[in-house]
């Protein structure tokens, strides 16, 4: 009997962890220039910088990426943004922005972060981590309904980008570079990470339970021995 609630539990601790596959996040697009997240704060680099006003998001690795308008060769606007931007292009391209990548790292972990995406291309990449392990990276190529030609009008070129983690999943790091020239983003969004149980969490419930159980089958045998 003992033997098989012990078989038992493992089966449900067997069921508990395929609940919680590895790491993922999932891209996701709306319409418009801004987030579709009513709780999403926003990055819009209207004041010229990358400083999030307040606080929680640091840019790294920004040199001249900060830019208006177009310049034929170097950057386009995303479509119907007249705001100031972030353009990214490879290192020693000699353009605005060759800085090759930009680190966005976060105070504290998130499971939402999007962008606007502008006249992107198939050279145009985003890194999601969690610490030093890489979750997913994906290009231009990679998001849903996107026609990555670089076309600077085109609403398939030009969309606000989703990245959404996996329910009990988390990330603190993004990662953006350019293997041509150039990738534009605006209007940078992030939401706080929603209080989940860990898996690791639920197999200390499971755990427990285990112990619970065995302790009730020894004192229902103990009772039988007595009585008999």
């Amino acid at each position: 009997m003992l033997q098989k609630i012990s078989l038992a539990l493992l089966g449900i601790t067997a069921v508990v962890m395929s609940a919680n596959p590895a790491s993922a996040v999932s891209l996701k697009v709306n319409t418009g220039p801004f987030s579709s997240y009513a709780d999403a704060k926003t990055v819009t680099f209207d004041d010229g910088t990358a400083n999030d006003p307040n606080g929680f998001v640091t840019y790294s690795n920004i040199t001249s990426n900060i830019v208006q308008g177009s310049a034929g060769g170097q950057y386009a606007s995303p479509y119907g943004d007249n705001t100031k931007f972030l353009t990214i292009s490879p290192k020693g391209s000699n353009v605005a922005g060759d800085s090759g990548f930009v680190n966005i790292a976060f105070k504290e972990a998130v499971n939402y972060f999007g962008f606007y995406g502008g006249s992107l291309d198939s050279y145009n990449f985003v890194d999601i981590y969690k610490g030093n392990q890489l979750l997913k990276t994906f290009s231009g190529t990679d998001v849903p309904n996107a026609i990555a030609d670089g076309s600077w009008t085109s609403s398939q070129a030009n969309m606000f980008i989703n990245l959404v983690a996996d329910k009990g999943e988390t990330f603190d790091r993004v990662v953006m570079r350019s293997n041509g020239v150039a990738f534009e983003t605006d209007n940078h969004a992030y939401v706080l990470a929603k209080s989940v149980p860990e898996s690791n969490a639920m197999l200390g419930v499971l755990a427990i339970g285990a112990c619970g159980l065995t302790s009730l089958f020894k004192r229902s045998q103990y009772k039988a021995t007595v009585k008999g």
